[in-house]
């Protein structure tokens, strides 16, 4: 409210809103911004589970929604983030508002202006679903539409399965409120159509489909990222709308799931015409959410194990990775503070009424505050190895985490009503279960359609609570976590393979590229059938190239381009493990205190600061000359500090070797391409000069031009500033152990000490940092400094390849062109139990926009912001006492 309203988004490190348009873009994911207040529209029934019930807080923020919420602006929005974040957040604040309007205390004046407001977004989605199939486009203008010459939109085929799917609880509760039946029936008919085109031998949806069409374009199904809430509200519409149509759905999906898809503690990605072979070696965040459905569902054994493996990979990294392997390495780095975990720990308390969950819970609140708590609200974490963050605080990370965690803690007296009259939409918002009898236009019954008889005596149970599932059994949920306190830390599980399953029958499981031995007949002969060929080149190589049309069948074809993807990608992986993990550049002096981490790139000589837990901190001095190429001639500055110096006119290693002459204890190497930034462009490692470099001894880091400026704005305006060089950031803890501290850093009952002895118990648990044999980003080790001389860009993520649009395709298997490409979903074999985080395929592409270069007028004095934050940091040491 006080830094970024009525902007969307807050914007935690520069302490402002973010508003479409007047940031740099972000692709697709600026799709959920439409100039809506989200923020405070998410925000609505947050503040009403604030401690004390907040009600007149509430009241306050539905009369700003309604006074300053514009729906007729000339943009383009997701239709599915719109519609869970906005149609939810004003249909969710109308339950509320009349809720307590009826208790005759607050909202007296409410005469249904969120509604209105609600029917009116509504009425702007509907042209999205001018379709011949039903299926919504993906994006809509909310002043033109789609397919209108000024809409800039209406051209897309594709959408996900989850984007069409999950309309059907705001859409249905819309047309129930108001007794407009329009709303319903174009999310049924999505739905009915999604249903239609299951694969009918599997019964598993894919990720992504055509929407005018109806085939699948990505065949591959999960529970994660794309498909996630299409299950969700598959069952709770049954809650809601008490047709018995979705509950078989959901029946007959579920039971595909636990077939196919669930290896516990794992869910792993399939192929939806062959189920039996998983898609990918890597599980994504967003899949935390399944345990807490499954809750719901009343299937509480698997429930348990997979929230379990995810509560072990959280007290390893501190957050979820966005996404990582079967072996628990990091595969993508950042964490933008997604809630699902936190949803699941929820429900699973409820169920079983274990106070381990509440311990749980506690661990997130103190990460949460310990690592993402920033003076203007919480940031996102950029890299969750380095604990570098980003400018970034999506709106659900109000309306859901704050939700759940506070339910999480809640007695039944805290709360002003009764839970559980409400469903929550996959936002978190709350929608009255009495809307089942209200308003009902729609036939409940699909009876053109034919549900596969199922004999699971779990479908039985839908509302699942302690008395029936645990009886005289309260340690029913600890046996069953038991056997997984160390599955990340000391095992690498291992799910019985598709070919153990089937005991030998039926027909053999295709060959797998790290099964492949080219002095084998046999694997010639499949790959042969396969429509694969095997060339010998001339310089002792061997090279693969597949001819789809020479295979022996369509699903031969298929299976040799599978085969191809999963060669690539294992070749690339041989180049990713040479390189180094990022590294972190945080400053730790006045006013910061290690509360701005920034990403560094690393050298590839010098000090290896994965083997020294302190790293190197010093005081930051720039040298002359700037480009750091000849003798030093300001030695008496740089003596004992860290050096900062130019990127460009000599090798790295020569930098480092005057530096260090001059008596310099580390060296920052600065980007000298003006706005570069470590968002837009893969991880920088710096390469040596190509002769011994032993002779340096002092750690190098390398910043791109944005971060840098950083640093420069800070000595501008402190003069004295102090920064710490490490593989990852430090807690305050540890950076001030044994140092003088300001005394609102400072806990009046030893609090730090409490803080510095669970570092070191966390950190007993993580595997040394030499042991990462990976980064976040694709990384490119460049020895010269001119621009053309030699820079290596990563690995490129272009579309995966499909046998309708590709002729052949071709890997060296003996060597790789750092520069050359690998399909973005691929069927990698599932790696190898071993230390070290592998190489994330896709770089972030958020923007943190703290140059002082790009600051615009709205940005405040740096005298206001520290005024901030002295109060922000004694009320962040005020929550850190307090217990829960």
């Amino acid at each position: 409210q006080e830094h970024a309203y009525p902007a969307d988004e807050l914007m935690p490190l520069t302490c402002r809103g973010r508003v479409r348009g007047q940031e740099p873009s972000r692709g697709d994911v600026d799709d959920a911004l439409g100039k809506l207040v989200y923020t405070g529209t998410e925000h609505l029934l947050t503040v009403v589970f604030q401690v004390l019930n907040k009600t007149k807080e509430f009241e306050e923020a539905v009369k700003k929604v309604i006074k300053d919420v514009n729906l007729d602006n000339d943009i383009v929005v997701s239709v599915f983030e719109t519609n869970i974040r906005v149609l939810g957040g004003l249909l969710g604040g109308h339950s509320v508002a009349i809720m307590l309007k009826e208790k005759g205390e607050y909202m007296q004046w409410y005469n249904g202006e969120l509604l209105h407001m609600a029917k009116e977004l509504g009425y702007k989605l509907l042209p999205a679903f001018n379709t011949t199939s039903g299926l919504p486009y993906p994006r809509v203008n909310l002043k033109f539409g789609v397919r209108h010459p000024e809409a800039r939109t209406g051209t897309e085929s594709d959408t996900c399965t989850a984007c069409a799917g999950t309309l059907i609880l705001e859409f249905a509760a819309l047309s129930r409120f108001t007794g407009t039946s329009i709303f319903e029936e174009y999310a049924r008919k999505a739905l009915d159509f999604i249903w239609e085109k299951r694969q009918r031998s599997s019964n598993l949806v894919g990720v992504t489909i055509n929407i005018h069409t109806g085939d699948w374009v990505r065949k591959d199904s999960g529970v994660g990222a794309g498909i996630d809430s299409y299950y969700e509200y598959l069952l709770k519409a049954y809650v809601l709308l008490g047709d018995d149509s979705f509950l078989e759905r959901f029946n007959t999906h579920y039971d595909a799931i636990m077939r196919y898809i669930s290896q516990p503690p794992l869910l792993l990605d399939v192929h939806i015409h062959k189920p039996m072979l998983n898609a990918r070696t890597w599980m994504d965040s967003l899949l935390a959410f399944f345990p807490g459905l499954q809750v719901l569902k009343g299937d509480i054994r698997p429930a348990i194990e997979t929230h379990e493996m995810l509560y072990q990979v959280i007290k390893k990294h501190n957050f979820l990775p966005e996404a990582f392997t079967t072996d628990f390495r990091v595969h993508w780095a950042q964490h933008p503070l997604r809630p699902e975990f936190a949803e699941s720990t929820y429900f699973l308390y409820k169920a079983t009424g274990d106070p381990y969950y509440l311990e749980v819970g506690k661990t997130l609140i103190e990460n949460l505050n310990k690592y993402a708590r920033v003076p203007c609200g919480f940031a996102a974490m950029k890299d969750v190895r380095t604990g570098s963050h980003e400018d970034r605080m999506d709106s659900f990370f109000l309306a859901e985490m704050f939700k759940y965690l506070y339910l999480l803690f809640a007695d039944k007296e805290d709360m002003i009503f009764d839970i559980e009259d409400y469903i929550f939409t996959t936002e978190a918002h709350l929608l009255p279960l009495w809307l089942s009898t209200t308003n009902q236009t729609i036939s409940k019954k699909n009876t053109s359609t034919e549900y596969t008889e199922l004999d699971d005596s779990n479908f039985d149970w839908t509302c699942p609570n302690t008395q029936i599932l645990f009886p005289n059994d309260p340690m029913f949920a600890q046996s069953i976590r038991e056997p997984l306190k160390n599955v990340v830390d000391k095992s690498c599980p291992r799910g019985i393979s598709r070919a153990e399953e089937s005991l030998g029958s039926g027909p053999k499981p295709p060959l797998r590229a790290r099964d492949f031995m080219a002095s084998n007949p046999e694997h010639l002969e499949i790959l042969k059938k396969m429509g694969v060929s095997l060339i010998h080149l001339k310089d002792g190589r061997v090279q693969l190239v597949q001819h789809a049309v020479q295979a022996a069948s369509s699903l031969d074809a298929e299976d040799g381009l599978r085969f191809m993807q999963e060669m690539i990608e294992l070749s690339s992986q041989q180049q990713k493990e040479q390189q180094l993990p990022p590294r972190a550049v945080q400053i730790v002096s006045h006013p910061f205190f290690g509360r701005v981490v920034l990403t560094a790139g690393p050298a590839q000589f010098g000090m290896d600061l994965s083997k020294h837990k302190t790293g190197t901190r010093g005081f930051v001095a720039a040298i002359k000359p700037y480009n750091g190429c000849s003798e030093i001639t300001n030695p008496e500055a740089v003596r004992e500090k860290i050096a900062l110096m130019q990127r460009g006119q000599c090798m790295f290693a020569e930098k480092a070797r005057n530096i260090q002459k001059a008596g310099a204890i580390g060296g920052i190497v600065i980007d000298d391409n003006e706005g570069s930034s470590s968002d837009t462009a893969p991880l920088f490692q710096m390469a040596g000069d190509g002769k011994n470099t032993d002779d340096i001894t002092i750690p190098m880091l390398f910043l791109f031009n944005k971060e840098g400026n950083i640093i420069l704005d800070a000595i501008r305006e402190y003069e004295a500033v102090e920064v710490l060089l490490s593989d990852k950031a430090k807690d305050r803890a540890t950076i001030f152990k044994g140092k003088m501290i300001p005394n609102y850093i400072i806990d009046s009952n030893l609090e730090m000490e409490t803080m510095d002895q669970k570092s070191s118990e966390n950190d007993s648990h993580k595997p040394n940092s030499e042991e990462a044999s990976s980064e976040s980003q694709d990384a490119g080790a460049v020895s010269e400094e001119p621009k053309g001389g030699g820079e290596s860009s990563g690995v490129g993520d272009p579309d995966p390849l499909s046998p309708a649009s590709t002729a052949s395709a071709s890997v060296s298997m003996a060597e790789e062109d750092p520069h050359s490409s690998g399909p973005t979903e691929s069927s990698a074999p599932e790696p190898a139990c071993s230390p070290g985080d592998s190489q994330p395929q896709e770089q972030n592409t958020q923007t943190e926009a703290n140059s002082k270069a790009h600051w615009d007028s709205k940005v405040q004095p740096m005298e206001s912001i520290l005024a901030d934050w002295n109060e922000d940091i004694e009320a962040f040491e005020m929550m850190e006492k307090d217990e829960l």
